[in-house]
């Protein structure tokens, strides 16, 4: 019998791909039925990026016995009535963030779940506005006030094209060297984007669904590539929810970086930045210092109903 430690590049439900990261020579392994069970909240006890030792007898495929721990994940929890949650993707040097203004519009709130979880994590974020092509001159405008809002956050903001080539040989050189997920919306041109760092790759790339402007699901399974100049993206299958996990409503503030930043120059302590005078926060929001898009999605967070927590 051998074995040893490897990555896991491929998920596809009950198998899937090792691969002895840095070096790229991916095999197939299935799962030790005892690891399955361990954690029946949770919908997937191996992510893609995780770190597993595994057994192979000679001819066998090889068996994975032992999840090593993580440095960081992105979880979500299912926004249907379930109280179960995925892991998205584990041991990520970086979460790239796929948005467009249109085709699909990105719903700010939607984005700010991402962000937060990402934070609680420990997981550097950078949000990436795909497809500007198509609406730079209708719009530079509302392109203006995105960067506002997140770099006022503190987040990196890249404008691209995969058409033009905007913004893509950033990405490509910060990629190098590091495990990064590509995540966001369905229909944003996320696989779309990974093969215009490396052409060589052949992730699934869908159409947008006209009658309803939202992406069709292209992604069903969670995949990491390698780039030909260096680095690892995962590819994550379009998201349409996603529902923050083991999140009280006093820590959520926390992980708003822009409302950290004052919540010591608050009168209370805690303060919910709701109702309490001598705010710092909401002295913000009025003085236009924190943007009101960020904060209403703040609000809406508290007054989430249990059943997406």
């Amino acid at each position: 019998m051998t074995g040893g430690t490897a990555t896991v590049v491929k998920n596809a439900g009950s198998h899937y791909l090792l691969s002895p990261l840095p070096l790229w020579s991916p095999f197939p392994a299935s799962l030790r039925g005892k690891i399955r069970l361990k954690e029946s909240a949770i919908t997937n006890p191996i992510a893609v990026g995780d770190r597993v030792k595994f057994s192979a007898d000679e001819g066998e495929m090889a068996v994975i016995t032992e999840i090593l721990p993580r440095k960081n994940y992105v979880i979500r929890r299912s926004t249907n009535l379930s109280r179960q949650a995925h892991i998205i993707a584990a041991n990520l040097d970086r979460a790239y963030l796929i948005v467009s203004l249109y085709f699909p519009e990105v719903k700010l709130p939607f984005l700010d779940r991402i962000l937060l979880t990402c934070e609680v994590y420990g997981i550097p974020a950078t949000i990436v506005l795909s497809k500007t092509d198509m609406y730079r001159n209708l719009s530079q405008e509302e392109i203006d006030s995105f960067h506002r809002i997140y770099e006022g956050a503190g987040y990196p903001v890249i404008d691209t094209s995969v058409k033009t080539g905007e913004g893509i040989d950033r990405i490509r050189e910060e990629c190098i060297g590091k495990v990064n997920l590509f995540s966001g919306e369905s229909g944003v041109g996320k696989s779309s984007l990974i093969k215009a760092l490396d052409p060589s790759l052949d992730p699934k790339i869908g159409n947008i669904s006209v009658a309803h402007l939202q992406g069709k699901h292209t992604t069903s399974l969670y995949e990491m590539y390698p780039l030909s100049s260096g680095g690892y993206v995962i590819d994550s299958p379009g998201l349409r929810g996603f529902g923050l996990v083991d999140l009280e409503k006093e820590e959520i503030a926390k992980y708003f970086p822009e409302m950290l930043r004052l919540s010591g120059e608050c009168r209370f302590t805690p303060c919910t930045h709701t109702h309490e005078p001598g705010c710092a926060v909401k002295a913000a929001v009025e003085d236009g210092l924190i943007a009101p898009e960020r904060y209403s999605s703040y609000l809406g967070m508290l007054e989430e109903d249990k059943k997406f927590r």
